[in-house]
């Protein structure tokens, strides 16, 4: 198997550390977040080809604030400071980290003096760079050299004169910073000397051997199918490793799309030749959900609920059951710490890691833990997936019971499906689809009056949300073109009974999550 170099990303707290992590994936290199508080030794043992120390929102002269040992930068291991992780290396290094008098955010016009990291740039030339930072570093620290510069920020990037360690005070890794890739990819092959052998062939085979050491050569496996694509990807992995041994349960919990459930029957019992189980569970899922409004209370009770229903379907399947598969990826899973080292808040719990019950009759496969969403969509391709599966967009899986702002009746998901089937629809046919990440109805909980063939109504509003996005992280709103917009709003209007006005969300991630709940 391929030994992969690995990056190594040190979580100060920053909205952005997913996004270090992507774009150095796609740079074909492997990396790994881990909190701030990983010991030298550890970060030894673990024998990253680079280390990346990312943003945050604390001034490293705060109380409690998270910093590294000093001997992080005597490891004779490339290191990269970014914003926060700039201050903090000039911090370890004797330098002086100084407090702004107003906070820097947005645009700026960053000048390049040299160095390893802007290779490819011309000496003196202004790029653009995404600059977020109150602090800032006034003279380069002792050993180090200035190697950009800004209007705001009189050192802009530091580097070392004989030792493997650079700084910028901006975030390469957003799209903001249109030459940002360049500049991670400078220090990933110029420094770090890394191997660009992270790719979907490597990861199906590596993962694959994996599947069949964890699974052994008798214990039957039964996996979790959706019908999107992590789930749908997770069953081919598994599938390949395990072949006739994997069941897939395929359960209707009454939460689905419209026509939802025939799809997935007939997409992969013809493609995938896999012994598929459907089970009808709708009746005990809305009773479940009856009254519940919460979301965090409707995501507990859907996770509890499917297992219970794994666990009675795992009775008829036969054999030894002892493993099931989960689409889970690694944005759902990734340890992402608080600057002070205790976890982060909890924004909303993962369908794939909450609500499952503490007595899990089953050890756990999830191949995909590694993978961002549009890794796994590679993969999925690189198994022969069918492109209509492959480029589907994400799909909770509590289903529509987090787009039903409020208790989840039938009513209520019929009005739903109804919605997203004509917004989807119309989608496709103005060729937009694949333009955007995630497209989405949900049903609000409130009523407004309308004029509807001459009569008043007072009837419920929709929201209607698209997005676009790299792998989720972060998002901006689709812009329609009016006309498309407009026609959707009128056939809604029209067709749904019990609606009777549209509205659309202009929404970013941040502040706004993708979804409602």
């Amino acid at each position: 198997m391929t030994e992969h170099d690995r990056i190594l990303i040190l979580d100060y707290g920053s909205q952005f550390t997913q996004l270090i992590a992507r774009r150095v994936r796609e740079a074909h290199v492997y990396s790994e977040i881990h909190p701030p508080a990983r010991s030298v030794a550890w970060i030894r043992e673990w024998k990253p080809a680079g280390i990346i120390l990312s943003g945050g929102p604390n001034s490293v002269y705060d109380e409690g604030a998270p910093l590294a040992e000093k001997e992080l930068l005597d490891l004779g291991i490339p290191v990269l400071g970014l914003c926060y992780g700039m201050q903090l290396i000039a911090h370890l290094a004797g330098g002086k980290v100084v407090g702004a008098s107003r906070r820097e955010y947005g645009r700026a016009a960053v000048k390049v003096e040299g160095g390893k990291l802007f290779r490819g740039f011309a000496p003196g030339e202004e790029t653009q760079v995404w600059m977020s930072h109150g602090d800032y570093v006034d003279a380069p620290p002792p050993g180090f050299v200035r190697t950009a510069s800004s209007a705001n920020s009189p050192v802009a990037g530091i580097e070392h004169t004989s030792k493997p360690i650079f700084a910028v005070q901006f975030h390469p890794e957003v799209a903001h910073t249109p030459r940002g890739g360049e500049i991670i990819s400078n220090f990933l092959f110029d420094v770090c000397h890394c191997r660009p052998s992270w790719t979907a062939g490597h990861f199906i085979e590596s993962e694959t051997a994996k599947i069949r050491e964890a699974a052994g050569s008798e214990a039957r496996v039964i996996c979790g199918l959706s019908g999107g694509v992590d789930s749908s990807v997770a069953a081919a992995l598994v599938h390949r490793a395990v072949g006739s041994r994997l069941t897939c349960i395929f359960v209707d919990h009454g939460l689905l799309r419209r026509n939802e459930r025939d799809q997935v029957e007939q997409t992969f019992r013809r493609h995938l030749g896999i012994d598929l189980r459907v089970v009808d569970a709708s009746e005990r899922f809305l009773g479940k959900l009856a009254g519940v409004a919460d979301p965090e209370r409707k995501r507990t009770i859907i996770g509890h609920e499917f297992i219970e229903v794994f666990e009675s379907e795992a009775k008829q399947v036969g054999g030894d059951v002892g493993f099931l598969v989960q689409g889970t990826l690694y944005p759902d899973v990734i340890e992402s710490f608080s600057p002070r080292g205790g976890p982060s808040v909890t924004i909303k719990t993962h369908h794939n890691v909450g609500g499952l019950p503490e007595r899990l009759p089953f050890k756990l496969i999830e191949p995909l833990r590694e993978l961002f969403k549009d890794e796994v969509r590679q993969v999925g391709r690189e198994l022969g997936l069918p492109e209509e599966i492959v480029s589907r967009h994400p799909f909770p899986g509590p289903g529509l019971a987090i787009r039903i702002l409020g208790d989840v009746t039938r009513p209520a998901l019929d009005i739903l499906r109804h919605v997203d089937a004509i917004y989807l629809e119309e989608i496709r046919a103005a060729g937009l689809y694949d333009e955007i990440w995630q497209a989405f109805a949900v049903l609000l909980p409130i009523r407004s009056v309308g004029v509807q063939g001459d009569f008043r109504t007072y009837d419920q509003a929709v929201a209607l949300r698209a997005v676009t996005s790299r792998d989720g992280m972060t998002a901006d709103w689709y812009p329609f073109p009016p006309e498309v917009l407009s026609h959707i709003s009128s056939r809604i209007a029209n067709e749904v009974k019990g609606v009777n006005r549209v509205v659309y969300d202009v929404s970013s991630k941040p502040p706004a999550t993708i979804e409602w709940e």
